[in-house]
């Protein structure tokens, strides 16, 4: 009956979780939950590393007694295979792992046996990942502050990708034209991706001769992906022109005939550039990044479509609020300028233990701008803003049949 009360939750005596007690990397031998008995962590997730963990206990967390007796008897031969703990990979660890698994996908590319399948295999898992919390793939676009250099290439070509899903969904562009616009995005640099990184950490502009290996990448990563076997014409052509204009000064070939995927790309290859942080400079304020969008390519429907898409406070952004309080952005609402916002200060910027979130479209939390002060984000963990988010089935993003 809807007025039955939860007679179990009044009656559980719940012990503070201690630090010694969870093992990173290992599944959780029990239910976490928060001083109100509300379900933080399921049974069998993994807590990946300490930035987890240090969210996880500083949020307040629990444990049910009789769980912890139950997890401690023995289980003996017959017990029930279906109540086997499977640990479960959380979504900001899954998005993490994205950047090694690019690097193994293209530096294998000369002895792969199929690389046009394994890297569609791959974009589909991309996808998988931007559809468990789309507001999630953003905030890790916009925040890059722990992204090693080593990684920026491959780091660069996913972020790409991902607003290239978003991108082509906003446009209505058919699933096979999107996957085809995500594969290039995840490979237009293959045969710079290891410079990008040298380029990322180096503190002096670019030399003459990384500055050639640029201009000709566009052509060599072409000339690959055909001797891997890649027949796919828009692919092709995608990477070919990522670089080109309309009004023919791009590059390799300075053409103004430009393939709607290649517009595209160049687009998203721009934006995510201009807000991903180098030795050299810092990354842009996203607000700032889509002004300068705007004003090089106002008459651009495709840039339209980003800003709509993205919003001009982005999940990820830090911002000040008109009640002094500074936050994340963490989702996006049917307004551009009004998203939710996890507070992690009071009112006079001093730190608070718990977030709370915030609809920016009311006037007392309206957004005044973008925080610039960024030194309390260095140790902020994700998880305290969004929680402990799984994917329940990480695996079947490789079934093609999700496409």
């Amino acid at each position: 009956m809807s007025g039955d009360v939860d007679l179990s939750a009044q009656t559980m005596k719940l012990l503070r979780l201690p630090q010694s007690k969870v093992q990173l990397g290992v599944a959780l031998p029990w239910n976490v939950r928060d001083e109100n008995t509300n379900l933080l962590l399921s049974k069998g997730h993994v807590v990946e590393n300490e930035y987890q963990l240090e969210a996880l206990l500083e949020r307040g967390a629990f444990v049910d007694a009789e769980e912890v007796k139950a997890s401690s008897r023995p289980t003996g031969a017959d017990a029930d295979p279906s109540k086997t703990v499977v640990a479960v990979p959380n979504l900001f660890t899954l998005w993490e792992r994205t950047t090694a698994e690019l690097q193994k996908l293209v530096s294998n590319v000369a002895q792969s046996t199929d690389f046009s399948t394994e890297t569609d295999q791959f974009a589909r898992h991309i996808v998988e990942l931007i559809d468990a919390d789309p507001d999630i793939c953003i905030y890790r676009m916009v925040r890059q502050e722990n992204t090693q250099a080593f990684y920026y290439g491959y780091a660069h070509a996913v972020h790409a990708a991902a607003l290239c899903v978003l991108l082509a969904r906003r446009l209505n562009w058919p699933a096979e034209q999107m996957m085809s616009l995500v594969k290039a995005a995840l490979t237009m640099n293959m045969t710079i991706l290891d410079l990008q990184g040298q380029m990322a950490a180096q503190d002096h502009p670019m030399r003459d001769k990384q500055r050639a290996a640029i201009q000709s990448h566009p052509r060599q990563c072409v000339e690959l992906l055909e001797k891997a076997g890649v027949t796919d014409a828009h692919w092709l052509a995608a990477v070919a022109q990522h670089h080109e204009r309309s009004d023919g000064t791009g590059y390799p070939a300075g053409t103004s005939d430009i393939n709607a995927l290649a517009s595209a790309l160049r687009l998203v290859d721009i934006f995510v550039s201009k807000i991903s942080p180098r030795t050299i400079r810092p990354a842009l304020a996203v607000p700032e990044a889509i002004r300068q969008l705007l004003r090089d390519d106002r008459a651009n429907p495709l840039a339209t479509a980003l800003v709509k898409e993205l919003g001009m406070y982005p999940p990820g952004e830090f911002v000040k609020l008109a009640s002094g309080e500074l936050g994340i952005v963490v989702k996006r609402t049917d307004s551009v300028r009004a998203p939710i916002v996890a507070t992690i200060t009071d009112t006079n910027g001093k730190p608070i233990a718990r977030t709370v979130r915030q609809d920016t479209a009311q006037a007392s939390y309206a957004i005044v701008g973008s925080a610039t002060d960024k030194a309390m984000l260095a140790r902020l963990p994700p998880e305290r803003l969004y929680g402990f988010s799984t994917v329940q089935t990480p695996q079947a993003a490789l079934d093609p049949r999700l496409g």
